[in-house]
């Protein structure tokens, strides 16, 4: 975000799933707390996985992670983002955007704005690194083909509500310029071998920029997701940070939902308009 001052499977799954909405719709009255990646988990055990080696785990959760991307490019969805900057504890200005998200018959994206309010943010504008953010990152899907960009580091076990997960720390390899990446934490089911949570931010910030040239510093964010058909797809994002500029800090509160899953419906593609 930049600163407009410097510009002018299971029941227990089927459960996992209900927390996350619940826990998405009570955001909207918001809790004091920042951004954090271990909220309600149990702590990491570092002990190694049984029978299977840290690398085979991420050839098999990146392959059925393959499998993910595929499958949701035959959904049509709903993204809603709401965006507010806060004064101590009442928000101060706010963006709230609703999308429906389709495909067509050759995996291109479409998106349809169903509804979008006059933005009051004063001290914040969205920059294209925070729309990135929400169509990429948030939603974030660690393919095969992606994984010769990142250094994927086993860190342990970890009960997350009611599912056991390999916990893995993820850094791009070498940050090329003018190329976005994910820096953080995600969390794999280890029954379904699919990523239910993850948490970060992406990368590079533009921290050290020339006079007049704006600051534009990315926020921690965490994502989980559901089961939809059998597999975890997205479901929501927040973030709760504090963003440090030069001239003062911003209290940032954004909450992202994927919602609305409906196979079919695919959206007409460019030849056929």
């Amino acid at each position: 975000m930049t600163l407009l001052q410097q510009l002018n499977r299971t029941s227990l799954r089927i459960r996992f799933a209900t927390i996350l909405t619940a826990a998405a719709l009570s955001l909207v009255s918001f809790s004091l707390a920042q951004t954090d990646c271990a909220t309600g988990d149990n702590p990491v055990d570092p002990a190694a996985p049984k029978n299977i080696t840290p690398e085979e785990l991420i050839q098999k959760f990146t392959a059925k992670e393959n499998s993910v991307r595929d499958a949701r490019s035959h959904y049509t969805y709903t993204q809603e983002v709401l965006v507010q900057t806060l004064n101590d504890k009442a928000a101060d200005g706010q963006w709230h955007e609703v999308k429906r998200i389709s495909y067509d018959d050759k995996g291109k994206k479409a998106e349809n704005v169903t509804y979008s309010e006059v933005s009051t943010l004063r001290d914040i504008q969205i920059s294209a690194e925070d729309q990135n953010d929400i169509s990429l990152f948030m939603q974030w899907i660690l393919t095969s083909d992606q994984l010769p960009e990142y250094k994927v580091t086993y860190a342990g076990q970890q009960h997350v509500d009611d599912l056991d997960t390999y916990v893995f720390h993820v850094e791009p390899v070498k940050e090329e310029k003018n190329k976005r990446y994910f820096q953080g934490r995600i969390w794999v089911d280890n029954r379904d071998l699919q990523m239910v949570k993850l948490c970060g931010k992406s990368v590079p910030d533009q921290v050290h920029v020339k006079k007049h040239q704006p600051m534009d510093i990315r926020p921690t964010f965490v994502g989980y997701r559901q089961l939809v058909d059998g597999l975890w797809f997205p479901s929501y994002a927040r973030v709760d940070d504090i963003l440090h500029f030069q001239a003062q800090s911003i209290h940032v509160r954004e909450i992202v939902k994927f919602k609305d899953y409906v196979k079919g419906g695919r959206a007409p593609s460019a030849a056929k308009r």
